[in-house]
C-alpha cells in the first residue's frame, strides 16, 4: 500500500472516530439524552469533516441511527457547535427515508433540528403508518410530541374491517 494511501485511510479512520465519539458522548445534555433515546451513531462509505465550518459529511449509503429511530440517505451534513460539540442540525439528502417504530416517511431532503427536536421533510415527503398514507408539499414531523404538521396533504386512510 502507497504510503499517500496508507495516510489517507489513516485520517479517514481517525475522522470516523472523532465525529463517533462526538456524537456518542458528549453531543447531548441529560436532558436531550432523553429525547433521543441514546446516542446518534452514523456510519457512511466517506466522511469529511471541518473543523473550519464545524461540520462533518456523511457520503455514499448513510445510515444515522438512534435507539428508536433510523435515517437513511445518500448525504448527510452534521452542523455542531463549535465550544460544546452539540449537534444543532443534520441535513440529509437524496432517498431520505426515516423508520421510527411502524412508521417510515421517504422524501428526497430532510433537515433535524436538535433545538426543536423536530425533522422537515421536502421534496414528495410520504408517511406511511400501517395501512394509512399521508403526502404533501412539507412535513414536520415533531419527535416529542409524535405528531406531524402537513402542508398541501393528500390523506389515503384504509378502512379497517369491523368484527
Amino acid at each position: 500500500m502507497s504510503k499517500q494511501l496508507f495516510i489517507s485511510n489513516l485520517f479517514h479512520c481517525i475522522g470516523s472516530l472523532i465525529i463517533i465519539f462526538l456524537l456518542s458522548t458528549n453531543v447531548f445534555s441529560a436532558e436531550e439524552a432523553q429525547k433521543i433515546k441514546g446516542p446518534i451513531i452514523i456510519t457512511s462509505e466517506m466522511l469529511t469533516a471541518d473543523n473550519q465550518t464545524h461540520t462533518a459529511l456523511f457520503e455514499h449509503t448513510v445510515v444515522a441511527r438512534t435507539t428508536d429511530m433510523t435515517i437513511y440517505a445518500n448525504k448527510m451534513l452534521v452542523h455542531y457547535d463549535k465550544d460544546t460539540g452539540n449537534v444543532t442540525r443534520i441535513d440529509a439528502e437524496g432517498d431520505v427515508k426515516l423508520i421510527k417504530e411502524n412508521r417510515v416517511i421517504t422524501s428526497k431532503e430532510a433537515t433535524y433540528y436538535a433545538d426543536g427536536e423536530k425533522v422537515i421533510f421536502t421534496g414528495e415527503p410520504k408517511a406511511i403508518d400501517g395501512e394509512n398514507v399521508v403526502t404533501g408539499r412539507k412535513m414536520t414531523y415533531l419527535l416529542n410530541e409524535n405528531r406531524f404538521l402537513v402542508e398541501g396533504s393528500k390523506v389515503f386512510l384504509t378502512k379497517k374491517k369491523v368484527q
